[in-house]
């Protein structure tokens, strides 16, 4: 038996007895459902995910639903999840489904594709996890997996669509709904044994074939990514501040409100114009607003 049967047969196995409940794992959960959820996961843990959610699909279980209301109430539901140009996206994602498909998500990786603010993974997740179709979904946790196992290196290299997709290919189960689920227990498996920092290999059920393990845990040689500058005193604190202060307010906030937030003027400045630039603020003559 290949590695690649091994590595797909056992982690399929494994994700049945093991993968945690989450909405979007749940029978029934709708494509819209699924494709909000990819757009909360971007960079947002899933605790923090999970109830802005419910909430939002409570509130718009819809791309039409959405797609009536302001731009800016996205981005007020949206609240700490970050990144609030998502929201943007999201809202101009559901007035495009409702204009081009008649307000139902696509199932077509291209016209996935085509909607504002979806990137190749997205797609491929909506398709293959809302509809079943047999896609190789590549995320970050998937890279990092199949690095150790399959290349026997502690880190993927740069990620790169076209080398990732053919790697996971390889991996991925013919039967549609096996690939389904093993695009899910991949993913899984680097999220919650296969981790960046602290890999508990005594707990991974395919540590028997992966070649990292085998190698005796060589170390990263190549590139590494840049690490991210501290939330505390950045432009991106600053820039939740403004939004934050819009949030909590209904009407246009004076210019004075928002140049007692922060202290550093220039800083704040800059905010503010990311803000106008991103289409997350509106310069009006009572102050500003949402979208």
């Amino acid at each position: 038996m290949s590695q690649a049967t091994v590595i797909s047969e056992t982690l399929v196995a494994w994700f049945a007895e093991n993968a945690r409940d989450l909405p979007w794992r749940r029978p029934g959960f709708s494509a819209w459902g699924t494709l909000v959820s990819e757009f909360m996961l971007q960079q947002t843990p899933v605790v923090r995910v999970i109830p802005r959610l419910e909430e939002w699909l409570s509130r718009w279980p819809t791309p039409a639903a959405l797609a009536a209301e302001p731009a800016g109430e996205a981005v007020r539901a949206w609240q700490s999840l970050g990144y609030p140009r998502r929201a943007l996206w999201l809202h101009a994602s559901a007035v495009a489904i409702v204009e081009r498909h008649g307000g139902v998500v696509p199932r077509a990786v291209d016209d996935l594709l085509a909607l504002p603010g979806v990137g190749d993974y997205t797609a491929r997740a909506v398709a293959a996890f809302a509809y079943g179709d047999r896609h190789p979904v590549v995320d970050t946790n998937i890279r990092r997996v199949i690095a150790r196992a399959v290349a026997g290196q502690a880190e993927p290299g740069p990620p790169s669509a076209r080398v990732d997709l053919v790697a996971m290919e390889a991996l991925l189960p013919h039967d549609d709904v096996a690939a389904r689920a093993f695009n899910g227990a991949i993913m899984e498996l680097g999220a919650v044994v296969c981790t960046a920092r602290a890999p508990r290999c005594d707990a991974c059920p395919i540590a028997h074939a992966c070649l990292w393990r085998t190698a005796g845990y060589p170390g990263f040689e190549g590139r590494r990514k840049a690490v991210q500058k501290k939330y505390e005193g950045s432009d991106r604190q600053v820039r939740g501040l403004v939004l934050g202060a819009l949030r909590a307010h209904d009407d246009a906030v004076p210019a004075q409100a928002i140049a007692a937030l922060w202290p550093d003027v220039e800083q704040l400045d800059r905010a503010v114009a990311g803000l106008l630039k991103d289409g997350l603020l509106v310069d009006t003559p009572a102050g500003y607003t949402l979208p």
